[in-house]
C-alpha cells in the first residue's frame, strides 16, 4: 500500500515544478484516490499554463474557402465541383491552439470529470481550465503516441503535465465489455514502479549531491572485448562515494517475495538477485569489494518485511524494503538510514 499523499511528494521529487508556490495547497490535501490527486494537480498545472499562453502549432488544412489561402489545389477543386460556389479548395497551414498537446490534456481531464471517484470541488476547477480548450478536439487516448512527443523551449513548461496524462491514461484507464472508458482507483504497478525508480533518483539528487545519483550503463567485463548480443546493462540509481559506489535497482510489486512451491518456502525473487549480482561483479573489474547492490522493494502487506545484507564473492548485495504507506518524513529517514550506512 501507499498512501495517495506520497505519490504527490514522489512526483514533486520526479518533477520539480510541483515544488513551485501554486503547487503547495495539493501538499496539504487528503486524498482518498489517485484520480482526485491528478485532478488537483492537472487543474493547477492548466490554469498556470493557460496564463502562461496555450502552445500553438501550425496544421496542414485542406479545405474549400471564399479567399484562397495558401495553395490552390486544382484537381480536389474540379473534383467537389467547388468553383461552381464560387469557391477553391485550398491546401494551407493554420496556426492553431489545436495542438497535440492541448489535444491530450483536454482528453485527460475530461476523463478526469467524468471519474465518480474526483472531487466536485476539483472537476469544478477543471471544467472552468477547458473553457478554454473550446477550440481543442478531444482524442482517442489509447491512439497517443507518446514516443513522438518533443519538448523544446516553447513548450518545456508542458513536461509535466503530459507525464501526469501519461499516468492517468496509461496507467489508470480501462476499457469495459461495452467499449466504454473507465479510470481505476489507482495506477498499475507497471507505471508506479517507473516513477518509484524516478524518485528515488531525484531524492538521492536533491539530498545528497556529494554521492552524484545518476543511472549508469555498466559494461560487460568480457574476455576479449567482444560484446556483441550481450544486453544493456543500465542501474536504475548509482551512487558514488570516497571510493565506493552502491548501485541501486527499485523494485514495486504486488508481492516482494517469490513461493516455492515444492518446499512451500518464500525467497527473494530469484532474477532480482542474479540481475543486482551481476551489476555488481561486472562493475567490481579490481574486485576490491567496494561495490555493493541493492534490491529496494517497496513494502507490501505481506508477513515477511526483507532486511538483510549477504556478503557473496566478497561484495555486499543488500535487500531492503522501503515503506511508502507512513508520513513523508519517515519515507525520508528510511532512504537517508539506507545510504548513510551503506556509504558513509
Amino acid at each position: 500500500m501507499i498512501r495517495i499523499q506520497n505519490i504527490y511528494y514522489m512526483l514533486a521529487y520526479a518533477f520539480h515544478v510541483l515544488n513551485e508556490e501554486g503547487y503547495k495547497q495539493v501538499a496539504t490535501e487528503d486524498f482518498e484516490y489517485t484520480s482526485d490527486l491528478f485532478a488537483a494537480i492537472l487543474s493547477k498545472g492548466i490554469a498556470s499554463q493557460i496564463k502562461r499562453g496555450l502552445s500553438r502549432e501550425y496544421i496542414s488544412k485542406t479545405e474549400a474557402v471564399i479567399s484562397p489561402a495558401g495553395k490552390i489545389n486544382v484537381s480536389a477543386s474540379i473534383v467537389q465541383n467547388s468553383m461552381l460556389k464560387k469557391k477553391l479548395v485550398c491546401d494551407y497551414d493554420e496556426f492553431t491552439e489545436n495542438s497535440c498537446l492541448n489535444k491530450i490534456l483536454k482528453t485527460t481531464a475530461m476523463l478526469l470529470i467524468r471519474c465518480p471517484e474526483v472531487s466536485t470541488q476539483h472537476k469544478k476547477a477543471l471544467r472552468k481550465t477547458m473553457l478554454y480548450f473550446s477550440n481543442v478536439d478531444e482524442i482517442n487516448p489509447r491512439r497517443i503516441q507518446w514516443s513522438s512527443i518533443r519538448y523544446h523551449r516553447n513548450n518545456a513548461t508542458y513536461k509535466m503535465l503530459l507525464n501526469i496524462c501519461y499516468l492517468v491514461i496509461e496507467g489508470m484507464l480501462m476499457t469495459e465489455q461495452d467499449g466504454s472508458r473507465k479510470l481505476a482507483r489507482y495506477v498499475d504497478d507497471q507505471h508506479m514502479h517507473r516513477l518509484y525508480e524516478k524518485f528515488v533518483l531525484e531524492y538521492y539528487r536533491r539530498h545528497y549531491p556529494q554521492f552524484n545519483a545518476s543511472s549508469t550503463i555498466i559494461d560487460w567485463d568480457v574476455d576479449g572485448g567482444e560484446i556483441e548480443y550481450l544486453p544493456t546493462m543500465k542501474s536504475d540509481i548509482t551512487l558514488r562515494y570516497r571510493g565506493k559506489t552502491l548501485i541501486i535497482d527499485t523494485k514495486y510489486y504486488e508481492k516482494t517475495m517469490q513461493i516455492n512451491s515444492l518446499f512451500n518456502s518464500q525467497t527473494i525473487h530469484s532474477h532480482n538477485l542474479y540481475q543486482i549480482f551481476t551489476y555488481v561483479k561486472n562493475m567490481d573489474l579490481a574486485r576490491s569489494g567496494n561495490i555493493s547492490g541493492l534490491l529496494l522493494y517497496a513494502k507490501t502487506d505481506e508477513d515477511i518485511v526483507p532486511d538483510n545484507d549477504y556478503i557473496i564473492g566478497g561484495n555486499r548485495i543488500s535487500v531492503k524494503t522501503l515503506d511508502l504507506n507512513t508520513d513523508f518524513s519517515n519515507i525520508s529517514k528510511q532512504l537517508n538510514a539506507i545510504v548513510e550506512k551503506m556509504l558513509l
